[in-house]
């Protein structure tokens, strides 16, 4: 008897599609898919872009832009990249690379000041050396670990390519500091020492404010986006997670069609003066109130309870909203259409939906994927509309500045209408 009930139940997981593809093929492509964002770093820290803009033209500041450019952790660049058969373009200027991190081009820019290469290393405490020019690194803190990976690899790269200018520097230090090596001197150096651990004291009890005061750089870091942000992470993840569950709302929603099919409803209301043209419009009109509905509460609760700059970007929110909402519905609508029973349309769409979230950033970062990845995600949903809503929120652009996210979104939402009406005419009456 147990043998005949293995059997009946086997037979029936294979011929219910969307039951098997849950039970084997969606946790081996979400294996898959997470080998492939992590399984291909050397480690778990990403490279960073730096745009690098050398000010001083010295022999030392150039072979720190050489060290910088030979450094594996980063991806240093002194000129926007051109295309085949383009002109060169211009370096960067303090300006341009500015403008830059504030346009979300890179993440980070490193300035390199004029009278760095008279003295390029920083032995004592940077308080006692004012007049000395400091490296400045512009940051956009929506990539949290940027500056912090590059201020770091600052240091080392003067380690292994500025050996002699280290002990050259080190040797000047040296002879002011003590003059000499009489018992007055090395007083001298005693007390130099006492007052270089004095700060590092003062450091560690005070790491937020004075963390970049003893370095072996001379360095300052700047955020020149999102300093003023209460909250500067919470849209993202709003943008991110809102999508998801969107896309889950609306193969829902869109599934309706298939319940109606099944209990005969659908054939009833195609009988009467409803074309299945119309139907379709209507359902789509349904779903992109009710996920537009959705993104409104989980802004809303955003700005209630994490502080959420929603009001001062109420335009760029309903663009993008709706926009976004109108896509994931004829994502819906798509889906119905393709799938001939409730239990296939369960298993494709959770295949389809998770996987277009782990590729298009809801539920890991884009910035943190490789290149490959990053541009995989464009052929997401999730991908533009968090582009989207990272402009409105974390950039403060106007609203003809989502023009690219805007005009995918609607192309995709009408050419899913387009496909999923195709589909559909198997439901009309011949």
């Amino acid at each position: 008897m147990i043998g005949a009930i293995l059997r009946t139940s086997f037979r029936a997981l294979r011929r219910d599609r969307g039951a098997f593809v849950l039970s084997f093929v969606l946790p081996v492509a979400f294996f898959s898919i997470f080998a492939v964002i992590f399984g291909s770093q050397r480690n778990s820290t990403p490279r960073v872009s730096v745009a690098v803009v050398d000010e001083d033209q010295s022999v030392g500041s150039k072979r720190l832009v050489e060290g910088l450019k030979h450094e594996e952790a980063l991806r240093a660049f002194t000129s926007p990249e051109t295309k085949k058969g383009e002109a060169p373009r211009p370096d960067y200027t303090s300006q341009s690379a500015e403008a830059g991190v504030k346009a979300g081009d890179f993440p980070t820019a490193l300035i390199i000041p004029k009278g760095y290469g008279a003295h390029p290393i920083s032995f004592g405490p940077q308080e006692q050396e004012t007049n000395q020019p400091q490296i400045q690194i512009l940051h956009d803190s929506s990539d949290p670990i940027g500056a912090q990976v590059l201020a770091g690899m600052l240091q080392k790269i003067v380690m292994t390519s500025m050996g002699d200018v280290m002990a050259d520097q080190g040797m000047q230090y040296f002879a002011q500091s003590s003059g000499g090596l009489t018992p007055e001197q090395k007083k001298n150096i005693e007390a130099s020492l006492a007052n270089y651990r004095e700060v590092l004291n003062r450091r560690d009890q005070n790491a937020p404010s004075n963390a970049n005061n003893v370095s072996l750089v001379p360095l300052t870091i700047r955020d020149v986006v999102g300093e003023n942000k209460k909250s500067p992470m919470v849209s993202f993840y709003a943008a991110g997670i809102g999508v998801m569950f969107l896309l889950f709302t609306a193969s829902a929603a869109g599934g309706s069609l298939l319940d109606e099919s099944d209990s005969g409803a659908l054939d009833r209301v195609l009988s009467s003066h409803v074309s299945m043209t119309t139907l379709l419009a209507g359902k789509m009109i349904y779903c992109t109130l009710l996920a537009f509905s959705q993104l409104c509460l989980m802004f809303l609760w955003g700005w209630a309870v994490f502080h959420l700059d929603l009001w001062t970007h109420v335009p760029g929110f309903l663009v993008m909203g709706i926009c976004t909402a109108f896509a994931v519905a004829n994502f819906g609508m798509i889906l119905a259409s393709v799938s001939k029973t409730r239990a296939q349309q369960g298993g494709i769409s959770t295949l389809l939906i998770l996987t277009m979230s782990a590729i298009g950033g809801s539920m890991f970062p884009r910035f943190l994927m490789s290149p490959t990845l990053q541009k995989a995600g464009l052929f997401t949903i999730n991908g533009w509309a968090i582009d989207g809503f990272t402009k409105v929120f974390w950039y403060d652009e106007p609203i003809q500045q989502l023009w690219p996210q805007v005009s995918v979104l609607l192309a995709v939402g009408i050419f899913l209408f387009v496909i999923a009406r195709k589909f559909a005419q198997r439901w009309e009456s011949v």
